[in-house]
């Protein structure tokens, strides 16, 4: 099957040269400019360590190496729920026995410290409480999803649409699949996650649009709100600073809208390490800014295509039994 990831890889590039007129005769236009890191290959972003800070560790940012070992051993033992009694039932229920996720095996550290959680802004760990009007606006989603669980396909959830899972932006550690290629031109960098069916094209050393605008009434007015949203690169350093804005607030994270003001750091700390950290900030969402990171190790297998919707029969047999329901007056359950 490595040829399919060969395949996958040469067709993000070509997109990519494509898009920025990159000459691929011999190669050319591959590297980046001089003195920049170089941050390409594949990159694996799971870990055990969660978003949020558990409540067993309080206001306990990090952990010791014992403590962690005894976390883990704890952890994965919870986890590997197929070793539990409950039958073939309990498994089905789930869809999914647990044991063969992918989690990965262990957690994150950061610069030496083993994290307790993945948010490191606000101090505890959590994330900030949602504003008024994003209460709202899940409460009456909330109710809309009861009142039409499944009229069409745009009623179900977006994972079970094979839309949205942990790919991002920002990137987020899932049960399976943490994989994200990095290509790397002279001005622009791809992102392909293995768990989506598109791949971000950032354009680098340009400023977003009506980044100079003084107040946002004076910003020029986007005429499409973009799923990944528009993102433009900067190198500061040995870091690249990706911004990404004009959102179209369908693909939520934990609440956030089409106000959503996303800034990536992806920093190479040595061969085999790259740290990546994100700031979200959301006004209309959140009712202050948080910040995350999450340490990525060089992968040494290759990604594969994630076919989801191949094989996405559920969603079909869903709507398949609204309608069913509907000419039977049955009510849903």
């Amino acid at each position: 099957m490595k040829w399919v990831a060969s395949l996958v890889t040469a067709f993000v590039a070509c997109v990519a040269m494509a898009a920025t007129g990159v000459d691929v005769i011999a190669g050319q236009g591959r590297s980046a400019a001089p003195a920049v890191p170089d941050l390409e290959g594949t990159w694996n972003f799971s870990t055990l360590t969660p978003l949020e800070r558990p409540a067993e560790f309080a206001d306990r940012p990090t952990l010791t190496e014992a403590e962690a070992a005894a976390y883990l051993r704890d952890l994965t033992a919870r986890n590997d729920r197929d070793r539990r009694d409950g039958g073939a039932a309990v498994d089905v229920g789930r869809g999914v026995e647990e044991g063969w996720f992918d989690r990965g095996s262990s957690l994150a550290r950061v610069r030496g410290e083993i994290r307790t959680s993945l948010i490191i802004d606000p101090p505890n760990g959590r994330l900030p409480a949602l504003t008024a009007e994003a209460r709202e606006r899940q409460a009456k989603a909330a109710a809309w999803a009861k009142a039409h669980p499944a009229d069409g396909p745009e009623d179900r959830s977006l994972q079970e649409r094979c839309l949205a899972f942990n790919a991002g932006p920002p990137l987020l550690p899932g049960p399976y699949n943490n994989f994200v290629q990095v290509l790397q031109f002279a001005d622009h960098v791809v992102i392909a996650a293995e768990m989506i069916h598109d791949a971000r094209l950032v354009p680098v050393a340009r400023p977003p649009a009506g980044a100079s605008a003084t107040t946002p009434a004076e910003r020029p007015r986007v005429s499409v709100a973009r799923w990944l949203g528009e993102p433009r690169g900067r190198w500061e350093g040995a870091t690249l600073v990706i911004e990404s804005q004009h959102f179209n607030g369908i693909n939520s994270l934990r609440g956030s809208d089409a106000n959503l003001h996303l800034t990536e750091r992806f920093t190479r700390v040595d061969r085999d390490t790259l740290l990546y950290e994100f700031t979200v900030d959301d006004p209309t969402a959140f009712t202050r800014p948080w910040t995350a990171v999450l340490p990525m190790t060089r992968a040494t297998e290759p990604m594969f295509e994630y076919a989801c919707h191949e094989g996405n029969h559920a969603l079909v047999d869903i709507l398949r039994g609204a309608r069913y329901q509907e000419r039977t007056a049955v009510a849903p359950r």
